[in-house]
């Protein structure tokens, strides 16, 4: 995701839906001498007048006309042209597919929803300066994701495969592919290749309810068996027919099992009886939870302090608690808070650009509690002796970051403030109380430097790595962090946002001043995925960012709307990762088509 802005706080409300994406190519450029090309797809799409990578597919080895396994999922926009560029290369394998050293086979350019509305999209492949890639061409297919949330995992193995080597066994590998109502084929599933082996056991896979049968239990579904040829010319062992609805007799401690069957021995062989046997050893249904789900099921969202445990919801489970964190830029960079040009300067007629954002954001949150909220600083010298802390409460009590408050400030903020502000309503005590200590902390502080993130991310990360291992759907953590925008740790940033997406929180980031926000682009993953320093990806995308100057004139709620848009699904994308359900979950409707969920 990119920065936001204000305009874009509503369009990113506004998807329609997800959509899946299934990508072959045929008659691909052949650059190898020995071999066939080996080709890889890079998926991009265009942001703000750049092309910046997606997602990719696998590398299939040597084949001009690869089914590619991968399948791309993108949000789909009804109101927006949402350009596509889909990139195939003949990767190398020694470094990341794209690299100069990669072979271009071609690409493609279309929108998210020509793809849609066609639902297949076959295109030439065009090389650098409008060149035809020979008689290359690219297929498309999409699919809209159904509204059924669930996904099944499964697990294969095969017995007594027909040996189709002369000098060794069989290497096999398993495919499965959803016959369509038009009778067409869908590839679903390519398992991994076990070498040397008749009765190999495959790696337990997941797929999506809606890419596996289209949600429908009665659907058939095709299943492959070959035995796997390093120059693409892979030999059919056998292949058998089954449904979903089939499939769910393994579930618990039973197997199904199917003759593996190759149709021209069937006919040429009086004894043929099967080329193997292949054995389902274990199904597996999973239902991904809404956010709602986790709301209605018992559980309450609400904002309390740190430090603070949940309340309790029905029937005396802890409720889900998100929890905000507060953590404000002291750093230099803002300027002397004695010069009504500083960033951190008070006025007692007009709130600095850091209150307001800290208003605006906990105008929302006390919707949801009216507690104590927690709120930390980075980057000053603070008493007694005068050294640079990174994370300090800036109420200066290490035991208890709590902040104090009366909730009678914003009706006598609101009588005395300039008439560009708009604060409505009596802030809690909580927003009150980081308020409170915010003005009595800044006389009492040395702004200096560096502005370190690091340290205030790891901090809270502690907090909720001990939340984690409760392994409840208890408490979930929001970090804010006001600055300026001049990261000095972006190596130690980066890999403490790596290290936090593994844990329940999320962290908002809203720039405040006119500083170059490049490195906050940079966090909100504006190149496709944020990586760490050594490459790790981030598990789930866990940042948002947001430059105050874009709400300037605008009401807080648009503020709010904005920097908080994405904490519904960044909640549900960890719990469904973690696999764990809300704490009082509502039990199945009677018209449930796939089974009880795990």
């Amino acid at each position: 995701p990119r920065a936001a802005t204000m305009g874009e706080a509503q369009a990113s409300l506004a998807v329609l839906s997800k959509v899946e994406l299934r990508v072959s190519c045929k008659h691909l450029l052949d650059r190898d001498t020995l071999n066939k090309s080996d080709p890889c797809v890079l998926l991009l799409m265009q942001s703000q007048g750049q092309w910046m990578e997606v997602d990719r597919s696998e590398v299939i080895r040597s084949n001009l006309n690869p089914v590619f396994a991968k399948i791309f999922t993108v949000d789909y926009y009804f109101e927006e042209v949402q350009k596509l560029r889909f990139e195939v290369y003949d990767s190398h394998g020694h470094a990341g597919v794209g690299a100069h050293d990669d072979d271009f086979l071609g690409g493609m350019e279309c929108t998210v929803g020509q793809i849609v509305a066609q639902k297949r999209v076959t295109k030439p492949l065009f090389l650098k300066y409008g060149k035809f890639a020979g008689k290359s061409t690219i297929t498309v297919i999409s699919e809209e994701i159904s509204g059924n949330n669930g996904y099944v995992e499964l697990a294969f193995r095969a017995k007594k495969l027909d040996d189709k080597d002369l000098f060794s066994k069989s290497d096999p590998f398993l495919e499965i592919y959803r016959i369509d109502d038009d009778r067409s084929e869908q590839l679903v599933y390519r398992t991994e290749v076990v070498k040397n082996n008749l009765s190999p056991v495959w790696e337990p896979f997941k797929v999506s309810l809606n890419s596996l049968c289209s949600c429908e239990e009665k659907r058939r579904l095709r299943c492959v068996v070959w035995d796997y040829d390093s120059r693409g010319k892979h030999d059919f062992i056998g292949e058998f027919f089954t449904t979903f609805e089939e499939m769910q007799k393994a579930m618990g401690e039973n197997k199904v099992q199917w003759d593996c069957m190759n149709p021209k021995y069937k006919i040429k062989k009086r004894n043929y009886k099967n080329s193997g046997v292949v054995v389902l050893l274990d199904l597996k249904i999973h239902r991904v939870y809404s956010f709602l789900d986790y709301i209605m099921g018992g559980c309450q969202i609400h904002f309390t302090v740190s430090g603070a445990r949940g309340g309790r919801g029905a029937g005396g489970a802890r409720a889900l608690t998100a929890r905000p964190q507060v953590a404000i830029d002291f750093t230099a960079s803002n300027g002397d808070p004695r010069n009504s040009c500083s960033l951190h300067y008070i006025n007692p007629y007009q709130p600095n650009e850091y209150l307001k954002a800290l208003v605006a954001v906990g105008e929302i949150c006390q919707d949801y509690d009216r507690q104590k909220f927690s709120a930390l600083g980075f980057g000053a010298r603070i008493p007694p002796k005068y050294e640079v802390s990174h994370d300090f409460a800036i109420n200066f009590n290490p035991d208890n970051d709590e902040c104090e408050g009366e909730c009678s400030w914003g009706r006598s903020w609101s009588r005395q403030q300039g008439p560009g502000v708009r604060l409505t309503r009596p802030r809690s005590a909580g927003i009150q109380g980081v308020v409170e200590s915010y003005q009595s902390c800044l006389p009492k502080i040395q702004l200096y430097g560096p502005t370190n993130v690091a340290p205030i991310i790891s901090k809270v990360a502690r907090v909720a790595a001990d939340e984690e291992r409760t392994r409840e759907a208890s408490q979930y953590f929001i970090l804010l962090i006001l600055t300026d925008g001049v990261v000095t740790d972006m190596a130690d940033t980066r890999e403490a946002i790596v290290r936090a997406s593994y844990l329940p929180m999320s962290i908002i980031i809203v720039g405040v001043g006119n500083a170059d926000f490049t490195d906050m682009q940079i966090l909100d993953g504006d190149d496709g995925v944020l990586r760490s320093p050594k490459g790790e990806p981030v598990l789930r995308d866990i940042v948002q960012f947001v430059p105050f100057r874009e709400f300037k004139n605008a009401s807080p709620t648009a503020l709010a709307k904005c920097v908080l848009a994405e904490v519904p699904k960044q909640v549900v994308e960890y719990y469904s990762y973690k696999a764990f359900p809300p704490r009082c979950p509502q039990p199945d409707t009677p018209d449930s088509s796939l089974g009880s969920p795990q």
